[in-house]
């Protein structure tokens, strides 16, 4: 009897070492289609960049002019041919100087989110100008939006005038348009914004007004750059997500220094 129970008890114990061992294979399934599903996400998001960043490329291998660091052009016929939206041109030199991007205006501020310039469906988007802006860079706040992607594409470096040493190496940037002008703003203030912050005002009642706005955003500011903005002035307002959350901005404002017709 003694030992009909011992061989019972073994019975049991195999039976359980069964039921654990289906768990571990389930949890184990469970976990490599996890794995296989996020391996695949990624790859997605990657090749996309790719399919991005190659698009960029082939278009500034067929629209801009380069001779040496004083000669940058753009042949805004070849833009237009691809796409009809195209407003302008905007270069960081010397840096960021990944930053070299045709600028369209679409309808709304949605379109290009989720298209290239080339009208592909790409989560790289454009760099676009404000819906409501003018699109020749005139008014006093004109607002350009574009990704940071994960790449560092994009406007990804704008986060990179947060430093203000590297502010101080880097102060300016350049917008080119179809009429012909090559634009340099010079930065005056850069810093992190509420997606709500009166940072996208763009029209103001008053010359007060627009004053009392261009204070506040450099008090908004990282640092204080000592550039002098007055209510005269126009300035472009350059706007991209952060890292630590969906609700800030960073935000890089550049006060119009000089604009030159290119021969």
């Amino acid at each position: 009897m003694a030992e009909k129970k011992r061989y019972h008890r073994g019975r049991r114990g195999r039976r359980k070492k069964g039921k654990g061992g289906i768990i571990s294979t389930i949890i184990l399934i469970v976990a490599v289609i996890v794995f296989c599903f996020s391996a695949f996400q990624l790859y997605r998001i990657f090749s996309g960049y790719h399919k991005g960043q190659k698009e960029y490329d082939q278009v500034r291998e067929l629209a801009v002019e380069v001779d040496d660091e004083e000669a940058f052009r753009v042949n805004f016929d070849e833009l237009f041919n691809i796409n009809s939206d195209t407003v302008g041109w905007i270069r960081f030199y010397p840096e960021p100087a990944q930053i070299s991007y045709p600028l369209v205006q679409g309808k709304d501020n949605d379109l290009y989110l989720s298209k290239t310039f080339s009208a592909n469906d790409n989560t790289v988007g454009a760099i676009f100008v404000n819906y409501t802006n003018n699109a020749d860079f005139n008014d006093k706040n004109t607002i350009i939006y574009g990704h940071r992607m994960k790449d560092n594409s994009m406007f990804h470096d704008l986060e990179k005038y947060q430093d203000e040493s590297f502010w101080k190496d880097n102060q300016y940037f350049y917008i080119y348009t179809p009429d012909g002008r090559e634009i340099t703003y010079h930065i005056f203030s850069a810093g992190v914004v509420k997606d709500t912050s009166e940072t996208y005002l763009t029209e103001f009642a008053t010359q007060e007004e627009y004053e009392s706005f261009l204070e506040a955003t450099e008090i908004a500011a990282a640092y204080h750059t000592g550039v002098e903005v007055t209510g005269d002035d126009v300035i472009v307002t350059l706007s991209t997500c952060t890292a630590a959350s969906d609700d800030n901005r960073m935000v890089v404002r550049g006060v119009k220094m000089s604009e030159r017709v290119q021969e």
